[in-house]
């Protein structure tokens, strides 16, 4: 009988080890009374060093924390984010949720997976990019939409997509639709996502003008969202609110006065952001 036995991990050290616990230690201050709460950038800094959260990140984060390697663990696979192997310099991300699917975001992860000869999670062979379907990407009115390394890529084409990784591919430098002037690499943007600026966040367009229509029109009608003390009877006039969602995500120019109810729960709801009364005509 046969015995298999995984072999030790070698344990961070040197300058890595130095350079790991600086920054963890700037994490950790940030979460004085609950220390635990710096898991989740715990976890993308060792990103940032391995490229993916690997055994030794794992046992780092336990050791800082007081936890299990199995907690640790628990929440490393629970988000997509984190990866548990190696990943590719790129991270190109195909939003294949429903508006994406039928605006071409189907399309365009077949036509790259075919062209990289890799599927979903999976990696090309010279390591640079590693290509997922993503359910969304929260950019719904520029469909269909491609992310690299979570900037965006606007209204996409197979063709388009393909020219994007055949350039990053070459070393070729990329520019986002929208966000920073330049794409980084997956380690350079893990470790943004722990914490730690790389001062690229004022560049370029931050909201496209489709995604300010609603706050326009919002504007333009003098319409808030409900507060605690008006929630009851609907709200008119006053400041503009500051989200679509503020705005009921309604479509810009859609009445929604029909529907109105004349007792809204508490909190109000979505209709309530017109300021209209049920008997009220647009």
């Amino acid at each position: 009988m046969t015995t298999h036995t995984q072999a030790p991990y070698e344990p961070y050290e040197g300058a890595k080890l130095a350079r790991l616990e600086e920054d963890a230690a700037a994490i950790l201050a940030r979460y004085p009374e609950h220390p635990r709460s710096g898991l989740l950038p715990l976890l993308h800094l060792v990103q940032s060093e391995d490229g993916y959260v690997s055994p030794d990140g794992i046992a780092f984060c336990a050791r800082l924390l007081g936890l299990t390697t199995a907690e640790v663990s628990a929440v490393a696979t629970f988000y997509t984010q984190f990866k548990r192997h190696p990943n590719g310099t790129y991270t190109v991300g195909v939003c294949t949720n429903t508006l994406c699917a039928i605006m071409g975001g189907d399309a365009i992860f077949d036509e790259l997976a075919e062209h990289l000869g890799v599927g979903h999670d999976e990696t090309t062979p010279d390591g640079a990019i590693t290509l997922e379907r993503i359910e969304c990407n929260a950019a719904c009115d520029y469909a269909p939409v491609m992310m690299v390394n979570w900037e965006f890529f606007d209204e996409q084409t197979p063709r388009s997509a393909v020219e994007v990784v055949d350039r990053l591919r070459a070393g070729e430098p990329v520019r986002p639709t929208r966000g920073a002037s330049s794409v980084c690499t997956f380690k350079q943007m893990s470790r943004v996502l722990a914490g730690f600026p790389d001062g690229r966040a004022g560049e370029g367009v931050a909201a496209g003008e489709r995604s300010l229509a609603g706050l326009r029109l919002a504007r333009e009608k003098g319409w808030r969202a409900p507060g605690a003390d008006d929630a009851g009877d609907g709200a008119a006039g006053g400041e503009a609110p500051t989200s679509a969602a503020a705005q009921g995500g309604r479509a810009p120019g859609r009445d929604t006065s029909v529907d109105t109810p004349s007792q809204p729960p508490s909190g109000g709801t979505a209709d309530t952001a017109t300021g209209r009364e049920p008997s009220e005509e647009a």
